[in-house]
């Protein structure tokens, strides 16, 4: 059973409907001996920061999720939660890595809503994907370049398009909103 976390942050029924096309059984939950016993968790998310950090916190979501050890799958807003601080609302993440999330600067439009390219994969949730494929955005806040970048994009800048520490994955782009190659990133997760 995979678990989806279900909090303020939005887009979990797409998660689920992708996860369905894959014939992957889910439960959209908070409950935490269900999120525990999960095979695989993905925190998905739209929204935003504070507000989010602030729900989870009241739901004691905060501790939960970077104690987990099956593997855990952050999308958007998740990934950006997994990290040590958010711009947005001058805010403080899990911690699960080690990188700020900052503002893109009001050199072109933002938010990067779209389909944009991602490259120099380093991580097995890219199995069998070419180099320089094309995924869903739609973000205004980046992630940072680090050791636990596993993917690049550039959209006025270059950033981290993925991370992945242990067995914590996450994606910037919504794999849930990215066609084929989004599907195939969901089924490699799945196979982990």
């Amino acid at each position: 059973m995979i678990a989806i976390i279900k909090y303020n942050g939005g887009n979990v029924n797409s998660v689920q409907n992708a996860l369905e096309r894959l014939n992957a059984k889910s439960i959209i939950t908070d409950d935490f001996e269900l999120i525990q016993k999960a095979d695989k968790v993905i925190f998905p998310g739209v929204g935003e920061a504070s507000s989010t950090l602030k729900v989870l916190k009241e739901n004691g979501l905060d501790i939960l999720i970077p104690n987990l050890k099956q593997p855990v799958l952050g999308i958007c807003l998740g990934m950006q939660l997994m990290c040590k601080n958010n711009d947005e609302g001058n805010t403080t993440g899990l911690g699960i890595f080690d990188i700020n999330v900052k503002k893109f600067p009001p050199k072109d439009i933002v938010p990067h809503m779209g389909w944009n390219t991602i490259s120099d994969f380093r991580s097995s949730i890219f199995s069998e994907i070419e180099d320089k494929s094309d995924v869903y955005f739609v973000h205004s806040y980046y992630c940072e370049f680090s050791e636990f970048t596993t993917s690049v994009c550039d959209y006025i800048l270059p950033f981290s398009a993925s991370l992945q520490k242990d067995n914590f994955f996450a994606t910037q782009f919504h794999p849930e909103k990215s066609g084929k190659i989004g599907t195939r990133i969901l089924a490699n997760f799945l196979k982990i």
